[in-house]
């Protein structure tokens, strides 16, 4: 497998800082990941940024729910968003993080870092039957790749 360094030479390139935040402030979608014993639980998640350094996810669960329990029991998650418009015009941002329950108490004090967060029509119509509760991925490490080159024979 090639290194990051290696695919530079085929037009893979980092993302800066502020490129980072620019995307993840545009994009609503991503993949959780929580730790198991097996290797990560893997959940497709809408999201709210911040633009800074926190990522919200708004839980709706039942009693005997999987991502609840998992994130309980640990403190750190990963998360990986992505936009691939197609084989060479695509981007991904990475961060891991502490992930934290936001007390309901301080909901109100996030609400702008929720706004714009995309949710399917089925999780707002359960929301209103079963609990909901705030998540906060603290953004420890963080990285992103992109590639926009032009297809073969386009140069």
């Amino acid at each position: 497998m090639m290194t990051i360094g290696e695919l530079e030479a085929y037009g893979l390139e980092r993302l800066s800082d502020d490129e980072i935040d620019a995307f993840l402030a545009s994009q609503r979608m991503g993949v959780l990941g929580l730790p198991t014993g097996n290797g990560p639980y893997m959940l497709p998640f809408s999201y709210g940024f911040d633009g800074a350094s926190r990522l919200y996810f708004t839980y709706v669960h039942g009693s005997e729910s999987r991502k609840t329990r998992l994130s309980e029991r640990s403190d750190h998650a990963s998360f990986l968003v992505y936009s691939a418009e197609s084989p060479y015009n695509w981007q991904s941002v990475s961060v891991t993080g502490r992930l934290e329950a936001v007390p309901e108490t301080e909901w109100e004090d996030i609400d702008d870092g929720l706004a714009d967060t995309w949710r399917p029509k089925l999780v707002e119509a359960a929301a209103a039957d079963v609990d909901v509760a705030i998540y906060a991925l603290v953004v420890e490490e963080r990285s992103g790749v992109k590639h926009t080159g032009l297809p073969p024979g386009f140069d």
